[in-house]
């Protein structure tokens, strides 16, 4: 899961639990993000890279390189 990209489609910011989707497993999945700032907001519609991973369903995030 580190390192692989995904879409924000659930606004992630201080206080609030985002959403991301990420292509595993062959499919495309849904996952509680994070930001790994805790002052950062990221938009509906950004891209964004896994920086960390807690299973099952949880990911902290950073803003992609694009």
């Amino acid at each position: 899961m580190v390192g692989k990209q995904g879409r924000v489609t659930g606004r992630i910011g201080p206080g609030l639990v985002g959403e991301v989707m990420v292509a595993v497993r062959g499919g495309v999945e849904a996952f509680y993000a994070y930001a790994t700032l805790p002052d950062e907001e990221i938009l509906t519609g950004s891209i964004v890279v896994v920086v960390d991973y807690f299973p099952p369903r949880t990911v902290y995030v950073a803003r992609a390189l694009v």
